[in-house]
């Protein structure tokens, strides 16, 4: 009888297979929870730039560009308006002070000069006829004082020759009265003469003397219309080089309108240029240096412009040790501009990478320099040769300051000797 034969559950085949799955799920879980998964980029070392992070004094400064100017401007504007009639001197001339530059002609100024000239002649001619009237009304009252006063006289003697005929009954009541009161109305009549004389007087006085007062007006007014006439000649306010005259002969000029400018001679001063991000920290006394000549030389900021164009605004700097040899007008220099006192920081030189990543990573280069990984950092304080780490990096770690516009995402580079 035949007996059954029992079919293997784990043949070698089975075995085998289930085998291969167990080793491929182990190495699928390992890769997936134990082997780093970094997008990776192989760069040559001489295309990198590599820095150490270093402990060191950070400086605290900026760069800006500076131009040379003369220490002070003065510019030139027409006072009056008028035609330009005559130019005395050319463009790039030393001027002494007070030197003529041009003249101006104004007509409608010229005449009311003459009609404030006429005016005031009529005025004067006011004054004049007021003061005669005056003295010949005086005359006629002394005139008039003298034949009263006669008067005066004869009738008081009348009335006392009357009034001792009347006490003797030698004159009758009514001529006695007739000249006793012809007496008394002599009297009268010069009290009144008088009285009227002093208001007269005093009137006139008035007159005369708001006459006075508007000649002397006048006269001033004149004056001022006159050193307005003065000044369509155009001096040099101060001794100096014309460095811009913008006129023509025959041009018209506007009053307030720019006509040049002079410059002092006895000096230069450096106006700098500066991003607004700093005004908040732009001060006067600040100190700034610059190369010139081999040597460094030292300034100070004397004034800051608050206004901002461009996204920048100006500063003026004036020398601390004198104004180097050779310097000229208009020269271009590169300023360092002090922001505070030197401290203690983690320091990494600067470099392109700044601009790829905004200082928020970093490539850091392991020890045997065969790779980098990209890690987050945190930067401060910046010059022109260091970023201030605040965190993210140790003293000693070696970072890529190259530029990265090449390295696109990737998290890993691979470095090749």
């Amino acid at each position: 009888m035949d007996r059954p034969i029992k079919k293997k559950k784990w043949t070698v085949k089975r075995i085998i297979t289930w085998g291969g799955g167990a080793v491929l799920a182990v190495v699928v879980i390992y890769n997936l929870f134990f082997v780093e998964h970094l997008s990776t980029l192989a760069v040559a070392q001489e295309r990198l730039t590599l820095s150490e992070v270093e402990e060191g004094v950070y400086l605290d400064f900026i760069l800006a560009n500076g131009t040379v100017m003369p220490l002070n401007t003065v510019y030139l504007d027409a006072v009056e308006g008028g035609q330009v009639e005559e130019i005395f001197v050319m463009e790039g001339e030393v001027l002494d002070k007070d030197q003529p530059i041009l003249r101006l002609d104004n007509t409608n100024l010229r005449m009311d000069i003459m009609y404030r000239e006429a005016e005031q002649f009529q005025q004067i001619n006011n004054l004049q006829n007021t003061r005669l009237t005056m003295e010949q009304r005086s005359l006629d009252l002394r005139g008039q004082l003298l034949q009263l006063d006669l008067q005066i006289g004869e009738a008081r003697r009348q009335y006392q020759r009357d009034s001792t005929l009347y006490a003797k009954g030698l004159v009758s009541e009514f001529d006695y009265q007739d000249t006793r009161d012809n007496f008394t109305y002599l009297s009268k009549r010069r009290q009144l003469t008088l009285e009227n004389h002093r208001t007269d007087s005093l009137f006139r006085a008035q007159q005369i003397e708001q006459l006075e007062a508007g000649v002397s007006r006048m006269r001033a007014n004149l004056e001022v219309v006159k050193q307005r006439l003065d000044r369509l000649t155009l001096r040099a306010p101060i001794a100096g080089q014309l460095t811009q005259l913008n006129a023509e002969l025959g041009q018209s000029m506007g009053q307030g309108q720019r006509i040049g400018q002079i410059d002092r001679l006895d000096g230069f001063k450096i106006r700098g240029s500066i991003d607004e991000h700093y005004i908040a920290r732009i001060n006067r006394g600040l100190r700034g240096v610059f190369d010139f000549a081999g040597r460094t030389h030292e300034l100070r900021i004397t004034r800051v412009y608050p206004e901002v164009s461009g996204g920048r605004f100006e500063v003026d700097m004036q020398f601390a040790d004198g104004v180097p040899e050779g310097l000229r007008r208009g020269q271009t220099v590169r300023l360092n501009i002090e922001l505070g006192q030197p401290s203690e920081a983690l320091l990494v030189s600067r470099g392109g990478f700044y601009q790829s990543t905004g200082g928020q990573w970093v490539f850091v280069v392991n020890a045997d320099t065969s790779e980098a990984v990209r890690r987050p950092i945190q930067i401060g304080r910046q010059n022109r040769e260091h970023y201030e780490v605040l965190s993210g990096l140790e003293p000693g770690e070696v970072v890529i300051t190259s530029s990265y516009d090449t390295f696109g995402d990737v998290e890993r580079l691979t470095i090749r000797n």
